[in-house]
């Protein structure tokens, strides 16, 4: 059985799902194919953060501004797609609070002192549960399971053909797999960039407790509101791919996460996900270089905040459309 939507999206991540989302507000018809099973946006605190992670990361201004540009796609885009978007800012505590508070400012984000450390109001966040399902419910997206064997291209079109014997065709096709290896059939040199995103593995622990108002972080640990409690992460282990909790580290996170609440809380289970990141810590979205297909990889740990834009850059370029003024510093093609 063989079916042929407008573009066929590989992959169930933010990144993914965000692009469909965007590509079906369009008018076109969109299958995503999801493999199944946990990803690294599901397991995930939600936060869309261009403050705290301009600081943690010590960014130039000029990133700084771009995830700030990225974030502020996220309201029109949530309306749109019926996420609820949570913007209740976030707080750090940490040492030398004041130089983290002048640091904020002088990169142009909204800040005050606290006792102990400062709140911004510039970082916001999804609940990823539900944010999920709502973007998998687009009108316009049909999400199918499978597991892709193979991709076949030619001048016409691509064949996406599925384990299970499933077929699929299309003129576009947008590679959104994550840290996963290269689908089997990709072009080398397109095959090459994907092997080379590091994968990053990353833990965090539910912990039943009463939430906090806001993302309360530190360095080297965050507590996140959730329903019915907290999540508090999470570790950053470049180049692991193993998916089993370390429960040492699981319980010295939840210690330091309770610690910098002030609270007490039981912890629940621990969730690990592997992340993509490319060389410069930004995605990959857009063209190829081959025809008809586009990526939207490798965000590193800002998959939610960067969602929206890298939906919009893979969009206008399946679109023919004018570049977005943030598109070449995401262009696939950069490290070539």
């Amino acid at each position: 059985m063989a079916s042929s939507p407008d573009v066929i999206v590989i992959g169930s991540g933010v990144l993914g799902l965000c692009t469909a989302a965007e590509l079906a507000m369009r008018g076109h018809a969109v299958t995503v194919i999801d493999p199944g099973g946990p990803n690294a946006s599901s397991i995930a605190a939600g936060m869309i953060a261009p403050a705290l992670e301009s600081l943690l990361e010590d960014v130039s201004a000029e990133r700084a501004a771009l995830l700030k540009r990225a974030r502020d796609l996220w309201p029109a885009f949530a309306d749109a797609h019926g996420v609820r978007l949570l913007r209740e800012g976030a707080v750090w505590r940490g040492p030398r609070a004041e130089a983290a508070l002048d640091r904020l400012q002088a990169l142009g984000f909204d800040t005050r002192p606290t006792p102990g450390g400062l709140i911004t109001t510039d970082d916001w966040r999804v609940e990823v549960g539900a944010a999920l399902k709502a973007l998998t419910r687009a009108p316009g997206v049909a999400v199918v399971k499978g597991q892709v064997a193979r991709l076949v291209g030619d001048a016409r079109r691509w064949r996406v053909e599925a384990d299970d014997g499933r077929v699929w065709f299309s003129s576009t096709v947008v590679l959104a797999t994550g840290s996963g290896p290269p689908v089997p059939g990709l072009p080398d040199r397109i095959a090459a960039e994907v092997a080379a995103i590091t994968p990053i593995r990353g833990q965090l622990t539910f912990v039943a407790m009463q939430a906090p108002a806001r993302v309360v972080r530190s360095p080297g640990v965050y507590a996140a509101p959730c329903e019915g409690g907290v999540v508090i992460g999470a570790t950053m282990e470049p180049g692991r791919r193993d998916l089993d909790p370390d429960p040492v580290e699981a319980a010295r996170q939840v210690a330091s996460g309770l610690e910098l609440l002030g609270e007490a809380g039981e912890a629940g289970a621990t969730r690990v996900g592997i992340r993509g990141a490319s060389a410069d810590g930004l995605p990959l979205a857009g063209a190829s270089g081959e025809p008809g297909l586009y990526v939207a990889l490798a965000p590193r740990r800002n998959g939610w905040l960067m969602g929206p834009l890298v939906a919009l850059v893979v969009a206008d370029g399946i679109e023919g459309r004018e570049p977005a003024a943030d598109s070449a510093a995401l262009d696939p093609l950069r490290f070539a």
